[in-house]
């Protein structure tokens, strides 16, 4: 294995590392700090913990992560996390990728991703391209599989996002951004007590931008457009000593354009029918909490949510005249061109219910030193697609129908003052009904166990260790692109086995940490995205992708993370990923074999590095470099992302009720792509097979305003 592939990734390694040496000198000389980094509070466990006793490997990125980010939406987020990625094909982030391992592809939709997304504990996995972050408390990214948790939507790792919760006393925040390619964005959230029993919170925000495309042939700026609106409300209720209900709603209204691939891998289109990018999502959320109960805590949880999502793109990225003889410089390929659209209209509808009881102090078992949680877990997951594409005869549909139901079970024993011991077991068991328009009927029966075996030692108040072995699972499930043959149609269930030992330190009086992880997951059974190229009779050609076992593999890697608050106008932070992948027995949908070669989306090093200055009170100063090794981008070919280096600054202006910040993401404007692919569309090279790139965002700035009343 190669881990640090170059001198960029060595030093960040060797800086994040310094973090830890120079903070245990200070340590050992009794220098003291004022200031005291934040108590940071896992929320999306069975049970509350601090992030530092926590033995696993996550991120939880707050409220002022975000606010420091300036991040609208997760995917301008995730940058900081180490060994987590995302692809586009789409308008906003839809597919992450931890630790190497999640979908990419947006065009024909998985139907059982690897990293799930949960909003306030409404499952948005597969529609997580509404991930807005205005008045969101944190995001929390479990990296390595979280079988007994999450179960099949956890095979790489889970994303939570919890929200700001209601307040006893009424408080509000008010967020106007502007920023360049005409952006303009106002968040308004208020909070406060409704009774003496019932506090609320409801926020409303709204984006919207031109993009960052340019279409030269209709001569607009905005077909890539985002108008993105946000509705949320929470009630808590406190209806009595014993029982509590917390309600969630939520709207999302994005209607987007996508016009972003260039036959010249540029952010210059020439597309004439410029596609769009839409999602309507209305959901609500219930837990009830009941501790009357002597034994036990009941916790009740209950979720439901309806999207209409419409996808499509110009599939020819171009004009009908492109190549006219007196357009095109090459005559031989002169009225080459073709037309096509291709469009997906999926109706989805996810219910989910969960049974929880946890132990309390009257139920502890073995003398009192072993807590435990058992509990039921139901979900209905209901998928209708309509494509209408040029090329078919008629639309294709399909409907795809799950019902899933797990049991599980996790003790946490405390076997000493300094030792303790967690194992966890989850059952599940998943149908599936699939039908299309095309006669294909087929059903789907997989039964999956998945679960952990965590053995920690707290070796004082502030250094933590830890090792797990933990086995995910996600489910087979079927193809939904009406031109494959039957046999490609569906997939079984693919099996990861992550090993991964973990020391967590805090140093000056809880003024600096220090968070490493050190991994290695056995996958079986690998979930591969083919593809084929099928050349149609007038010479042009069809992008056909879908899902197959194809292979083993294994994943290897270190995650650092590190934070020392050096003093009352200087701090530093960062942190690094480091990732080797393969695969083992796989041949491609070309017939060639990948046997050794890394896995798509999975760079070999990833780093996030900043400083935080504060001169005075009221001024502060962040630089941040983010930096990403190249990677490839899919599985059946040899294209690859370029490294990068992306540096980002801001400038704010502090009072104790606003803020204002001056911001510019990628200062440097540097060009780098998250999607790219290899086939032939432009007629005017005859249609010669060639890498096309969707690029990221380009240098954006802009300011903004945080008021809280």
């Amino acid at each position: 294995m190669n881990f640090c592939k170059s001198t960029r990734s060595i030093a960040t390694a060797s800086l994040l590392f310094s973090v830890a040496s120079l903070s245990a000198n200070a340590a050992e000389t009794n220098t003291t700090t004022t200031d005291e980094l934040e108590v940071i509070t896992v929320t999306s466990d069975f049970r509350q913990q601090n992030l530092m006793k926590t033995p696993s490997a996550l991120s939880v990125l707050s409220a002022h992560d975000i606010q420091q980010r300036n991040a609208q939406h997760l995917e301008e987020l995730v940058a900081i996390t180490p060994n987590v990625n995302f692809a586009s094909g789409s308008q906003r982030a839809r597919y992450f990728q931890i630790r190497g391992i999640g979908e990419r592809s947006q065009f024909k939709e998985p139907i059982n991703p690897s990293v799930g997304v949960i909003i306030d504990g409404i499952d948005f996995t597969g529609v997580g391209s509404i991930a807005n972050l205005f008045d969101v408390q944190q995001a929390e990214i479990f990296r390595g599989p979280q079988g007994t948790r999450f179960g099949a939507n956890a095979l790489a790792g889970m994303i939570n996002i919890t929200t700001k919760a209601p307040t006893d006393e009424f408080e509000g925040a008010l967020k106007l951004n502007a920023g360049n390619y005409d952006t303009l964005g106002l968040g308004l959230a208020l909070s406060g007590p409704a009774s003496e029993a019932v506090n609320y919170r409801v926020a409303a925000n709204t984006y919207q931008s031109d993009g960052f495309i340019e279409n030269a042939y209709l001569n607009e700026s905005d077909t890539n457009n985002r108008d993105e609106t946000t509705l949320r409300g929470k009630l808590s209720i406190q209806m009595s000593d014993d029982f509590t209900i917390d309600l969630s709603a939520f709207y999302f209204d994005f209607d987007n354009g996508y016009d972003a691939f260039s036959l010249d891998n540029t952010r210059t289109t020439l597309s004439d029918q410029p596609g769009v990018d839409q999602q309507q999502t209305s959901a609500l959320a219930a837990t009830l909490t009941y501790q009357g109960f002597n034994p036990f805590t009941l916790v009740t949880l209950l979720s439901h949510a309806d999207s209409e999502l419409t996808y499509g793109y110009d599939e020819d990225w171009a004009y009908a005249g492109i190549s006219d003889p007196g357009v095109i410089e090459n005559q031989e390929y002169a009225y080459w061109e073709y037309a096509s659209t291709d469009y997906y209209f999926r109706d989805k509808s996810t219910q989910t219910l969960e049974f929880r009881a946890l132990s309390n102090d009257n139920s502890k078992l073995f003398k009192d030193t072993t807590n435990w949680v058992v509990g039921l877990y139901f979900k209905a997951d209901d998928e209708d697609l309509q494509r209408q594409y040029t090329y078919l005869d008629s639309d294709f549909t399909s409907t795809f129908d799950t019902q899933t139901m797990a049991i599980f079970s996790q003790f946490d024993s405390q076997l000493d003052a300094q030792w303790a011991l967690s194992t966890g077991l989850r059952i599940e068991h998943r149908s599936a009904d699939y039908h299309n328009s095309n006669g294909f009927i087929d059903s789907i029966n997989d039964t999956m166990v998945g679960g952990k075996l965590v053995l920690s030692y707290q070796q004082n108040d502030d250094s933590f260790w830890y090792g797990s072995i933990n086995r995910g699972y996600k489910t087979g499930g079927a193809n939904t692109d009406g031109t494959l043959p039957d046999d490609l149609r569906t997939f079984e269930p693919e099996y990861l086995v992550n090993y991964e030992v973990g020391y967590k330190l805090s140093l000056l009086d809880n003024a600096a940490y220090m968070r490493v992880a050190a991994f290695y997951m056995d996958r079986s059974d690998v979930q591969v995205r083919s593809s084929n190229t099928v050349m149609r009779d007038d010479g042009s050609s069809e992008f056909i992708s879908y899902l197959g076992n194809a292979a083993s593999g294994h994943n290897v890697g270190v995650e650092v993370e590190a934070d020392w608050q050096l003093n009352d106008v200087f701090a530093i932070y960062g942190t690094l990923g480091v990732l080797d992948t393969q695969f083992s027995h796989f041949i491609n949908a070309d017939g060639k074999s990948l046997d050794n070669r890394q896995q798509a989306h999975a760079p070999n090093y990833q780093f996030n590095l900043g400083t935080n200055i504060q001169p005075s009170e009221d001024w502060l100063i962040n630089v941040s470099v983010d930096g990403k090794d190249g990677f490839y981008f899919s599985d059946s070919h040899n294209e690859r992302a370029k490294s990068m280096v992306l540096v980002n600054v801001s400038l704010s202006y502090l009072q104790e009720q606003y803020q204002v910040k001056i911001w510019v993401r990628n200062l440097t404007d540097e060009n780098y792509a998250n999607r790219g692919f290899y086939f032939g569309n432009d007629p005017r090279d005859g249609y010669d097979a060639k890498q096309y790139t969707q690029l990221s965002e380009p240098r954006v700035f802009g300011v903004t305003l945080d008021y809280q009343f």
